[in-house]
């Protein structure tokens, strides 16, 4: 909601003279907005650790390393050439490694 900071403000006084009708409307706008969560649609949706997983599949696509990039020796990720702290004797390090 947009705020217009050349409007005048309201007093002490101003916010004490609210109708009580208005009060309660404010109030019930207020709580209209919440979300009943179901327990039941929650328990669901949750992965328990040591659970079977034997009949998912995982599909990605798998890239290969490209001409610009290297492999960390300590890591073993994958980073741009840009990341490269260190090579020395062949073991090439990268910025987080390093540090």
């Amino acid at each position: 909601m947009a705020t217009d900071y050349d409007s005048p403000r309201k007093t002490d006084d101003d916010l004490g003279e609210d109708s009580l009708q208005e009060l309660q409307a404010r109030r019930t706008d207020k709580t209209s907005g919440s979300i009943d969560i179901d327990e039941t649609d929650l328990a669901e949706s949750l992965e328990l650790p040591g659970a079977d997983l034997s009949n998912e599949e995982l599909s990605l696509r798998v890239i290969p390393r490209q001409a610009d990039e290297f492999t960390c020796t300590r890591c073993f990720l994958v980073h741009h050439r840009s990341q490269l702290a260190s090579e020395k004797n062949g073991q090439q390090i990268c910025r987080e490694c390093a540090a």
